[in-house]
């Protein structure tokens, strides 16, 4: 199918129709994830595939598509009911399903869209690109909140391109939001340029490369939906994304990569009701053994859950905010023992404003996992920043992945330790640059938050940035105080 033009037009336009019902992104995405999931399935159950697939006759496919007004919109509502009991991918992906779409006449014109198309033939590249497009849209939707289960694609790509994970090897992202890691690793993996993978490579590939968590409804449905558009696992297969908040305990398993951007808030926390009937705030501590600090600390903790997933030789890279590499008690425990049982190569400083979540500093952290040792692994940190006069803007002037070949090339994906700085005595403000085990311990804290680049802002206000950028650092700025102030205020008041 290579005029791939018109359907995306038309899954678009359905969206911006819906809109003026009230009917949100996320809202038409959840709608569209059930319908493509039943009428894929439907396909499936056909020549040439012939697949006996665990959907209820009552409630497949062709029990919509023979129905329209009042009797389809309450046929729809009890087949949604029904199917969210399911066991397996099927009752994930209809997990607290309910239906958005008020107007039958606009769910029969949906229904009538999905059911043109024959969606198991159209190239995974199409489906996957329609599907894709939705999930950015709707994290630019600032209301929904959805932009926290949305990294910058361009990012999770260098992310991979550096980290070069291999074929049968097992990756997992105990934060997989809506499946970002996982589809940029198996294109990466898929890529004949790459690899050239065997059957059981490709087997293993689509069936037992990826495992993640994701506790909410709406984002591991999307994931599930995402990933089985991208041909990876089965419609019949049980589930490679639970449910289970990954933090409350070890789950055994140990994997050769960890790929993952924990959610961004730096507390955990539990909302209940207490005696007087009034709702509570209570901070979440997780005692576990396997961790070297207890903290309330979700990023801190998230760091160092992940260690705990590597196998002894396994590799990370994870996206973490500014107060992982400063923050003092836990945060500098955790710190040196990461320092100390890995081998932390990389920082990446990230540019403000690539999230959709604003007021967000953020950095790459890249390590590998070693045997118990005497002596530190870490001998020298490289750090990249690519944050100090860079400015982008998610409208105007988003990151782009050319604006990230510079590091990658610095990283050097295909040797890593052969590097060389770009900082110099001569260069003070090269981006590339090394820090000693015993340079970075000896700082006040262990603390990683270092820069060095000369903030042309600061020195040159004849050649100040466009008035929109200025602004959008503005708000950034404020927004992260903001975000301080309440944890200040919070941690005050007892959570």
């Amino acid at each position: 199918m290579s005029n791939t033009g018109p359907i995306v037009s038309k899954v678009w336009s359905f969206a911006d129709v819906l809109r003026d019902d009230g009917v949100g992104y996320g809202d038409y995405l959840e709608q569209l994830t059930y319908l493509l999931f039943l009428k894929m399935a439907d396909e499936y159950s056909r020549p040439p595939y012939d697949r006996k697939l665990p959907i209820p006759e009552k409630y497949n496919w062709e029990s919509l598509v023979s129905k329209k007004g009042a009797e389809l919109e309450s046929h729809y509502t009890e087949l949604l009911r029904e199917l969210s009991q399911a066991r397996g991918i099927l009752g994930q992906i209809f997990t607290k399903s309910q239906n958005k779409i008020q107007d039958p006449a606009k769910l029969y014109r949906i229904i009538g869209m999905i059911d043109k198309e024959n969606w198991s033939m159209m190239g995974t590249d199409l489906k996957g690109k329609i599907y894709e497009g939705l999930l950015e849209k709707n994290a630019e939707d600032v209301k929904s909140g959805a932009g926290q289960y949305f990294t910058p694609r361009v990012l999770i790509m260098a992310m991979v391109e550096c980290i070069h994970p291999e074929p049968e090897k097992t990756i997992c992202d105990p934060a997989c939001g809506t499946g970002g890691f996982f589809l940029a690793s198996y294109d990466f993996i898929s890529n004949p340029e790459n690899y050239s993978l065997d059957k059981e490579q490709k087997e293993f590939l689509k069936d037992r490369t990826f495992s993640g968590n994701e506790i909410v409804a709406s984002a591991r449905r999307m994931c599930l939906m995402n990933m089985f558009l991208h041909n990876i696992g089965e419609i019949d297969g049980e589930s490679y994304i639970s449910s289970v908040d990954s933090l409350i305990s070890d789950p055994g398993d140990r994997y050769d990569y960890v790929l993952t951007n924990p959610p961004f808030g730096k507390k955990s926390s539990m909302t209940f009701t207490n005696e007087e009937g009034k709702q509570e705030k209570e901070d979440l501590v997780y005692n576990r053994q396997d961790f070297w600090a207890t903290t309330s600390n979700k990023q801190l903790n998230f760091l160092q859950h992940i260690h705990t997933l590597l196998k002894s030789d396994g590799r990370a890279t994870v996206v973490l905010p500014d107060n992982v590499l400063f923050e003092g008690g836990a945060g500098e425990t955790v710190r040196k023992n990461i320092l100390e049982t890995t081998d932390l190569h990389t920082v990446l400083r990230l540019p403000t404003g690539i999230f959709y979540k604003q007021g967000v500093k953020a950095n790459v952290l890249f390590f590998d996992n070693k045997p118990a040792s005497k002596d530190p692994w870490t001998k020298e940190v490289w750090i990249y920043d690519f944050r100090t006069n860079v400015h982008f803007t998610l409208k105007k002037n988003p990151m782009k992945f050319e604006d990230l070949k510079d590091f990658i090339s610095c990283y050097n994906p295909e040797n890593r330790h052969v590097r060389t700085e770009t900082w110099s005595e001569d260069n003070p403000n090269g981006r590339w640059r090394k820090f000693s085990y015993g340079e970075i311990v000896s700082r006040d804290k262990t603390n990683l938050d270092i820069f060095w680049v000369k903030d042309e802002s600061l020195a040159d206000l004849d050649n100040l940035p466009d008035p929109d950028i200025l602004a959008n650092e503005i708000i950034e700025n404020v927004e992260a105080g903001l975000e301080s102030f309440r944890e200040i205020v919070e941690t005050i008041n007892g959570g």
